[in-house]
Formats: C-alpha cells, sequence, structure tokens
C-alpha cells in the first residue's frame, strides 16, 4: 500500500450548506475502492487562478490516505463523474513525507 494526497476542488455554488455530506459521500466513494483515510482537511472556499467548468471559486479538500497503486485509477473515474468534484489532483507521498505526517 502507498500514501496518497489528493486535492479536490469542489463546485458548492449555491450549496454552501450541504458541504459536509458533499465530503462524507467523497469520502465513501475513496473508501469503496480500498483505499484507508487518514486525514481529511477542509481548506475552505477559493478563488481559481482559471475559470474551469464556469466557475471562479472552488471549496478545496485535501484528502491523505493509503491505497493499492490501481485504486488511484479507479478513484480518479469514479469522481470524475461526480459534477461536484471541479479539479482532482493526487500525489504520491514519498517515504520521508509519510514519516512527516504521521509524526505531526
Amino acid at each position: 500500500m502507498n500514501r496518497y494526497e489528493a486535492l479536490l476542488a469542489l463546485n458548492t455554488r449555491g450549496k454552501e450548506e450541504t458541504v459536509k455530506e458533499t465530503i462524507e459521500r467523497l469520502e465513501k466513494t475513496i473508501k469503496a475502492a480500498g483505499a484507508t483515510i487518514e486525514q481529511v482537511q477542509r481548506l475552505e472556499k477559493r478563488e481559481l487562478s482559471y475559470e474551469s467548468r464556469h466557475l471562479t471559486s472552488a471549496y478545496f479538500i485535501n484528502v491523505v490516505f493509503s491505497a493499492q497503486p490501481t485504486a488511484i485509477d479507479a478513484i480518479r473515474a469514479k469522481l470524475s463523474l461526480d459534477n461536484e468534484v471541479v479539479l482532482q489532483n493526487y500525489l504520491k507521498l514519498s517515504a520521508k513525507k509519510a514519516a512527516e505526517a504521521v509524526a505531526a
């Protein structure tokens, strides 16, 4: 199993009150792919550097999880079908960063 960090930008325009439910749903989707979630950071709503899907701002979350390398493709495919996920980026954490994250 490898450790990964996922940065997700969510479309919350007109539905700011449902952010918590959306994040919980996304956590279930990630877990369904066989991942173990270690941490979810809510980074709040921020301006986008460029317009994406006619949005100028999005709600960002950062998810740290452990999963098999093949699970990333499954998670990416599933979340790309979700209308509320505007952007997604995945980063494999190195052993050094993984140790630092555990110590923090």
